[in-house]
């Protein structure tokens, strides 16, 4: 019995490890102590296809690959830490997600919880999850980008899906990670001026999946789902695995259930 959630940093100063850090702390025992798997138990019986408070029809997943349990938690979703998920990744270690007061492995482990692993049995092209974060801003800057990603380190503020091209850089940053929103906002002001602003009341709902975006028909399929219900998107971006809309943040929770029924509950799944 060990306690989570802490860590040693370069300067050898106990830390704590951050949200989720004790999912990190379990897997790091566990690949210290050379084992296959890692259990990691909760008030849920593993991972579903969206927020069961939010979308009603949500669906239990059995299986999971490393890179699309990442991406849902990167994405928003309550999920395993991606941090976690990564290091299992590196050392090759099964993580299991079950409920703490579930019933002990059955003879499916994948029935008693989520299994996460090197490439689960499924097709391509199959959308696993939609997960939200309600609390985005946007930044668009005019000019050279070094000089305000030089800024935003300096203020320690931490992005994704930053796109830079010509003299247009933008960049989406959770507001839970913008600390000193205020100072922020001043600095950007004193030494950018007008060259840069935050666009604020927006929501990032993602779709995610391996290899869904081998074609548009995904991004194609959730931008005319959303606009169906009134949500237009005004921004779009995507990886390996995941599609993500800009959506108003007041339509969140309308914009993931959409995208649940468009892609999980309007589709059977394609097995191998």
């Amino acid at each position: 019995v060990i306690a989570g959630f802490q860590g040693v940093s370069y300067k050898k100063e106990v830390t704590t490890l951050g949200r989720g850090g004790s999912d990190t702390t379990a897997v790091a025992m566990a690949a210290a102590l050379d084992a296959e798997f890692c259990e990691i138990c909760s008030d849920v019986d593993g991972v579903y296809s969206a927020d069961p408070r939010v979308v009603p029809a949500a669906r239990h997943i059995g299986t999971l690959s490393y890179e699309e349990t990442q991406e849902m938690a990167e994405s928003g979703a309550k999920v395993l830490n991606a941090q976690a998920v990564e290091f299992a990744k590196e050392k090759g270690i099964a993580i299991y997600a079950r409920a703490t007061s579930g019933p002990l492995p059955g003879v499916d482990p994948s029935s008693d919880g989520t299994v996460v692993r090197k490439s689960p049995p499924r097709m391509p092209g199959t959308v696993v999850g939609v997960a939200s974060e309600k609390d985005v801003l946007i930044l668009d800057g005019d000019g050279p980008h070094s000089e305000l990603l030089a800024l935003l380190d300096e203020r320690g503020v931490s992005g994704k899906q930053l796109h830079v091209y010509g003299d247009r850089t933008t960049l989406a940053v959770s507001r839970e990670n913008l600390h000193n929103e205020s100072q922020v906002r001043e600095a950007l002001r004193e030494k950018l001026g007008t060259r840069v602003s935050l666009v604020d009341g927006l929501a990032a709902v993602s779709a995610v999946g391996a290899g869904i975006n081998a074609t548009y028909a995904k991004v194609r399929a959730g931008t005319d789902a959303l606009t169906a219900i009134g949500a237009s998107p005004s921004g779009v971006a995507t990886s390996s695995f995941r599609i993500t809309w800009m959506v108003p943040r007041a339509r969140t929770e309308d914009a993931v259930r959409a995208l649940h029924s468009r892609f999980i509950e309007a589709e059977q799944p394609l097995l191998p």
